[in-house]
């Protein structure tokens, strides 16, 4: 990057919308932008592998093309010449979409999807295919056929996943933003481990055509960004109707970014009360604790809530998961069994081991869990709790201390997020600080449904009060 005004750094560093300025004041270009990104990909990936691929030939084409536009006076908006990633298991046209997998690892997609055709017609440019957890069919993104994402505060821990590469991504300044999925917390739980903004929408506000499905009812696109301007920008430009996915929403949608205020005054806030607690660690409660009481300081009505339980929505919303992953994967399972990393495998096969009778069961629990928060939300605006109730840990450990007993943690690090795929209500992760040893945490904020507006909004003010929001990793 030589001949713009400004240093690298600062550039790799910036906003969407600070970058955005830049590139359309000529202080830096969108070609300048692309090939730094490219060079420092080079390095950078070595030690956190999450791309599986840049796009380098394509994205610096693309760059160009924008510059040329945008130095004609035909800007497309803020992601004009933005570099943005995309996780592996979203299509993008003239690539390879493993899913992370050997199975699909010549798998050469000729179209994009929907989310990924409205990031270029609002001008972003694709950089590269980012790793993830194979099949997105994990919480850690260890389990990868190209091996396992390294979180880049510390590459010897875990991401936290599925869209591990995504997050990780866009902490290390690799790209501005990434489109990941969440099914089961896949978006936020790396964003919390990453200290990223991983943005889960309602269901149905994004367009799922062109993933490659793991749980037909709790797939969501899921944007990840460094801030929450930057959600709201990504959000604004892949959400919407689509012809090709049936079970997308032909709601307005709405000026996202019209939506951050730090005035929360009028602002009713739940706080999910004290469940879990076998799981919880003491840093990530306290760190979520004083994030709470900084919401209240700005003007929120704060309150504890309470769900009758709750703690067995997260099995409920594994069940449905299972059984919908396995019917998708039945012929592979059949025909390349060996070809699956071997934890992946055994998930898809715990599938089998459920009756119509499990699953129907499961969908009854899941209009239980519908009705009682419907009916907190009478209430409130907001709920608030915990991302992940453990920090990352080191990859492949299989057991870590949870108050003097040592345990697999794998199982529960979803536990506060699937409730909110089972019930497709938009969720988000937010950093809310960091442990003794330096590692982020998360905090979740959801609304109702298609309610985005009101989790942005005190998300954005959250953010902006805090002196640490602009923290990255030195990598």
């Amino acid at each position: 990057m030589s001949k713009g005004t400004l240093d690298p750094r600062k550039v790799r560093q910036g906003s969407i919308k600070e970058v955005s300025t830049w590139i359309r004041n000529g202080e830096v270009s969108s070609t300048e932008i692309v090939e730094d990104l490219i060079e420092r990909s080079e390095r950078v990936n070595e030690k956190i592998n999450s791309y599986i691929s840049v796009l380098e030939k394509d994205a610096v084409s693309a760059a160009r093309r924008a510059d040329e536009e945008i130095r004609s006076g035909k800007s497309r908006g803020p992601l004009h010449g933005i570099p943005i990633s995309v996780k592996d298991i979203i299509a993008v046209r003239g690539s390879i979409t493993s899913a992370a997998s050997k199975i699909l690892a010549e798998n050469l997609t000729d179209y994009d999807a929907t989310s990924v055709e409205h990031l270029r017609e609002a001008g972003a440019i694709i950089i590269g295919k980012n790793n993830c957890h194979e099949f997105a069919y994990g919480p850690t993104a260890e389990d990868s056929h190209y091996g396992p994402c390294r979180n880049p505060w510390n590459p010897e821990l875990i991401t936290g996943g599925s869209s591990g590469g995504s997050a990780s991504a866009v902490a290390a300044c690799l790209c501005y933003g990434s489109l990941g999925t969440d099914t089961g917390g896949s978006g936020r739980i790396p964003s919390s481990f990453c200290g990223t903004v991983g943005f889960k929408p309602t269901y149905g506000r994004v367009s799922r055509f062109g993933l490659i499905p793991l749980s037909w009812s709790l797939d969501h696109v899921s944007p990840i960004a460094r801030t929450i301007e930057d959600a709201a920008i990504l959000l604004e430009a892949i959400a919407g109707k689509d012809p090709k996915d049936p079970t997308s929403s032909e709601k307005p949608v709405p000026r996202y970014q019209s939506a951050l205020s730090s005035d929360l005054k009028r602002m009713r806030v739940g706080v999910l009360g004290k469940y879990l607690e076998e799981c919880l660690d003491q840093e990530v409660r306290r760190t979520v604790e004083t994030a709470v009481e900084a919401i209240r300081e700005l003007g929120a009505s704060v309150s504890e809530i309470s769900i009758p339980k709750i703690e067995h929505s997260a099995p409920v919303a594994n069940m449905l998961i299972a059984c919908e992953a396995t019917s998708i994967h039945e012929k592979w399972l059949k025909e390349r069994r060996g070809d699956y990393q071997p934890s992946v495998r055994t998930r898809l096969e715990v599938g089998y081991f459920y009756s119509a009778n499990h699953y129907i069961k499961a969908l009854r629990l899941r209009e239980w869990f519908r009705r009682e928060f419907d009916r907190v939300f009478k209430g409130v605006d907001v709920l608030l709790s915990p991302t992940c109730p453990i920090l990352p840990f080191k990859i492949g450990e299989e057991t870590i201390d949870v108050k003097g007993t040592k345990k697999d943690p794998r199982p529960f690090i979803a536990n506060f997020v699937r409730i909110h795929n089972l019930l497709g209500l938009p969720a988000l992760s937010v950093p809310c600080g960091f442990s003794s040893g330096g590692l982020p945490i998360g905090l979740q904020i959801a609304g109702r449904l298609f309610d985005e507006e009101a989790v942005l909004k005190v998300a954005y003010a959250y953010e902006q009060s805090q002196p640490w929001k602009d923290r990255l990793p030195n990598i």
